[in-house]
């Protein structure tokens, strides 16, 4: 899409915000900085200079990790919401394929307008105005290109959740989608106020001793295949409760158990609480679309998910099956 076009998408989506007088913004399940940060920024932005009211959504568990988020108590647990009301306008941020929405899916489809914006590759597009960039490190980096467009200044405060958005979703600057770009961008953010050094020991260095402690088992049982090229770590219901997990406890381990000298393809399996496997997958050379894409996952090209609806055991051999193939 050329830049033209794009533009001419930005004043649609704000047309829209200023048409509307209820809006609702969706992050996607096991949500993350990204989501998050972009869920925030968004519903901040439109609030301070449309004057209207915005519903700031999350799905399943919402991470303690981020409560650095600058009025992260806004969020509103999408469960708890009259699944008969009717939104003017609907915002997913972040969410590949709507179903990630989860209960949430029904007050979307029920919007009286609906917009999509993603980064992921994967994502088909399913709503109204559908702004995808596969090329964007994160949501936040879309969010700001809009934001500039409506010639709006961005606040400290909205800056802090945009850089938040960009410093996880590029693994503090480390990972393949961090560009020339990625680091203008941050500077600008830095501009208006962001501390790097703050926001960088809020998300990464303040984790409770439990948390230090379940993932260090969690690596510690970890299981290696093909000559050291494949690393599987696998979580139960029973590993959660022993060390009173929640779910961002997770948080950033198959990122370490990639970090292995050899290892080609990392993966963590999570037994679910109705008992499928939710499968989150790195790679450092190997595109591992393909393979999430066969259990119905989607995401990026070194990063991606899914959920396998069988039972953790049977779910890791079919995983690790299909994965030895990927690297065969």
């Amino acid at each position: 899409m050329n830049k033209e076009s794009m533009e001419n998408i930005f004043l649609q989506l704000r047309a829209e915000i200023e048409r509307a007088e209820n809006i609702i913004v969706f992050s996607h399940v096991s949500p993350d900085g990204d989501t998050l940060g972009s869920n925030l920024a968004i519903s901040l932005m439109i609030e301070k200079y449309f004057n209207k009211k915005v519903d700031s959504t999350y799905v399943g568990v919402l991470p303690s990790l981020y409560s650095y988020l600058p009025e992260f108590n806004r969020f509103i647990d999408v469960q708890t919401i009259d699944k008969t009301k009717k939104y003017d306008l609907a915002i997913a941020v972040d969410v590949a394929s709507k179903d990630r929405m989860v209960s949430g899916t029904i007050l979307f489809d029920n919007a009286k307008f609906k917009v999509n914006i993603d980064h992921h590759k994967t994502n088909i597009g399913y709503a109204d105005i559908n702004i995808i960039d596969g090329d964007a490190a994160c949501v936040g980096v879309i969010l700001y290109k809009i934001f500039k467009s409506w010639n709006l200044e961005i606040p400290t405060d909205v800056a802090r959740c945009i850089y938040t958005s960009l410093l996880t979703d590029t693994g503090g600057f480390k990972y393949e989608n961090t560009t020339p770009e990625t680091f203008m961008l941050a500077a600008d953010l830095v501009s208006l106020g962001v501390s790097p050094t703050y926001e960088f020991r809020a998300c990464y260095e303040t984790k409770p001793q439990s948390m230090v402690q379940f993932q260090a088992y969690v690596v510690t049982n970890t299981s290696f295949y093909n000559g050291g090229k494949i690393a599987f770590a696998k979580i139960t219901r029973g590993d959660m409760s022993k060390f009173g997990a929640t779910d961002d406890f997770t948080e950033g381990i198959v990122e370490v158990l990639r970090t292995s000298k050899n290892v080609e393809i990392a993966a963590i399996l999570k037994e679910t609480k109705e008992g499928y496997t939710k499968v989150s997958l790195r790679s450092k050379t190997v595109d591992v679309t393909p393979i999430v894409i066969d259990f119905g996952g989607g995401g990026h090209t070194f990063a991606a998910g899914c959920t396998i609806k069988k039972p953790i055991a049977i779910a890791f051999d079919k995983l690790l099956k299909r994965v030895q193939s990927e690297l065969e």
